[in-house]
């Protein structure tokens, strides 16, 4: 796969130094969007971006190719504001930004879903309620990926959550954070709702303990 236009996106955020800063430098050194143009390269079905923060997933899914339908949706206000204006400025087609509230509601959605460091910041049985209602918009050729940080006693997990606390300090994070799942917890949260899912290891160069989940409907292909 190409390489990422990482300051041509990076612009976009214009002029706002800090977004254009913080998209440069999460670009440069977050393996996540890579990760995640590759498990939905070939899959064309409308996506829906739980937790989308400015937007940075969706410009580099459409410098990759990846054509179909976004809506991403944020609790941050100010977030999905940037996230507009980016999209706006980058002539991005067939994108649109919501503000949503997770614990009031799930957008109505048929499609991928993508929760991409959502979950520690839900409670124990908020978590359940959106990785079941993500669960139920799935269709035959949709996937569910994930990335988060788990609770499996690491070093590595310790620094995630320190890491998580501090974002919501600096008022990076609207949410603070909550509670990283247990690797058993999620996966039986996942099986409950019928879908088969693969965890791996997502930190890359980062010293955070985050784990890709791709899940889809028990037995859907690739």
């Amino acid at each position: 796969m190409t390489r990422l236009p990482k300051r041509q996106i990076a612009r976009c955020y214009l002029p706002s130094r800090p977004h254009y800063w913080y998209s440069l430098s999460k670009l440069a050194t977050d393996p996540l969007y890579d990760i995640v143009r590759n498990v939905l390269a070939a899959n064309r079905a409308p996506l829906l971006d739980v937790g989308c923060g400015i937007g940075i997933l969706l410009h580099c899914l459409r410098a990759s190719g990846h054509e179909a339908p976004y809506l991403g949706v944020d609790s941050d206000p100010n977030k999905v504001a940037a996230a507009r204006a980016a999209a706006t400025r980058g002539g991005v087609q067939r994108a649109e930004f919501r503000e949503c509230d997770l614990c009031k509601e799930f957008p109505a959605h048929r499609g991928s879903v993508a929760l991409l460091d959502v979950l520690q910041y839900l409670e124990p049985g908020a978590q359940r309620t959106v990785v079941a209602s993500a669960a139920s918009c799935l269709t035959a050729d949709s996937i569910l990926v994930m990335r988060g940080g788990l609770d499996d006693g690491s070093w590595r997990a310790a620094l995630s959550r320190v890491s998580d606390r501090f974002g919501h300090a600096v008022r990076w994070m609207a949410a603070p954070f909550k509670v990283q799942p247990k690797p058993h917890e999620l996966a039986s949260m996942l099986s409950s709702q019928g879908l088969s899912a693969d965890f791996q290891p997502a930190w890359g160069r980062t010293p955070f303990n985050n784990w890709l989940i791709v899940a889809r409907r028990s037995g859907e292909g690739a």
